[in-house]
């Protein structure tokens, strides 16, 4: 068990049910393929859309991956999914 801040965690690679290395594994995969639409800028909307998509794996990461763990948690994760969903929808109505 380790203290961070005042604050107890069980494990200090996992953060609320995601690994560490996950979200800015991600989020380094948009930067290069933003990087690389500078040369090929027809990769400008694939960066973009992946940019866009990096929250939206994490969070069904976290609402598949900790189930069984903590329910609460994965509610959650699903809850903002469906908010996401419903705003996308919405936004085709406008």
């Amino acid at each position: 068990m380790e203290i961070l801040g005042g604050r107890v965690t069980d494990s200090p690679t996992e953060v609320s049910g995601l690994p560490s290395w996950l979200y800015p594994a991600g989020f380094w995969v948009g930067v290069a393929l933003l990087g690389l639409a500078v040369l090929f800028p027809d990769l400008a909307a694939v960066g973009v859309a992946w940019i866009g998509a990096v929250p939206v794996l994490a969070a069904l990461w976290v609402a598949v991956a900790t189930w069984n763990k903590d329910r609460r948690l994965s509610v959650a994760a699903l809850l903002a999914l469906a908010g996401l969903v419903t705003v996308f929808f919405v936004k085709q109505l406008i």
